[in-house]
């Protein structure tokens, strides 16, 4: 099974690992504590589900 979005291709929007493991963590924190999400994705894993966010350009680093 292949995972998408890839680290990879997640990495083009940031500029390095330890920024996207920071905003992918927070995202998905916020997405297991009941937050709406912003992707039509039908997964149950928090952190898919904001990795999908991401790589859709929904959420942004701040």
């Amino acid at each position: 099974m292949i995972i998408k979005p890839t680290v990879t291709d997640l990495l083009e929007i940031f500029d390095n690992r330890f920024e996207l493991v920071i905003v992918t963590s927070k995202r998905a924190r916020q997405i297991a504590a009941g937050s709406t999400t912003l992707t039509k994705v039908n997964e149950k894993s928090p952190v898919t589900l904001a990795a999908n966010e991401i790589a859709e350009g929904k959420v942004v680093k701040c």
